[in-house]
């Protein structure tokens, strides 16, 4: 749209300045030019303003609500997930395991035990100094800790569910 027609529709619209109007106003009066176009932006607006506005039905808003809702409903609420992939790490964690304890029972070498009340001088148990120093220890506890939360958060979630239902 080119800057005539623009003011020429701000001027039927009403949308202009009363600077703009009188400019236009003497615009029309001196220019053929301008007054052919003027009539023409006229003739176009009364003709639009004839015009039935085509309105959707009264049940158009609710039946595409529901339309929406019904498709929300078919869908799952939590992403679909393939029971093949969970039985086939389960599965894997599973053999992992297993094997272990049987490399773990085949390797140990049982021997009678001396019911005299000690240990046999080829049974030594390490020793735990050495394991429990400061970082493991803590290390240890601070994971009991961000357990002991997590736990304490599933508490107070379940029992402010409920309260809610």
């Amino acid at each position: 749209m080119n800057t005539m027609e623009e003011k020429l529709w701000n001027y039927i619209d009403g949308t202009c300045s009363e600077e703009e109007k009188k400019a236009i106003n003497i615009l029309i009066a001196q220019d053929e030019v301008y007054r052919r176009k003027y009539e023409e932006l006229l003739a176009l607006n009364q003709e639009f303003s004839k015009m039935e506005l085509d309105e959707p039905p009264m049940a158009f808003t609710y039946n595409v609500m529901e339309a929406i809702r019904a498709e929300h409903a078919q869908q799952p609420l939590k992403a679909g997930i393939d029971k093949r992939i969970i039985k086939g790490i389960s599965g894997f964690f599973i053999v992992s395991i297993l094997l272990l304890v049987i490399y773990a029972l085949s390797t140990l070498h049982l021997t009678p035990v001396n019911i005299s009340g000690h240990l046999p001088d080829s049974l030594k148990l390490p020793d735990i100094k050495n394991y429990l120093n400061k970082p493991v220890l803590e290390g240890f506890l601070f994971f009991d800790v961000v357990l002991g939360l997590f736990l304490f958060d599933a508490y107070l979630r379940k029992r402010g569910m409920s309260k809610h239902v």
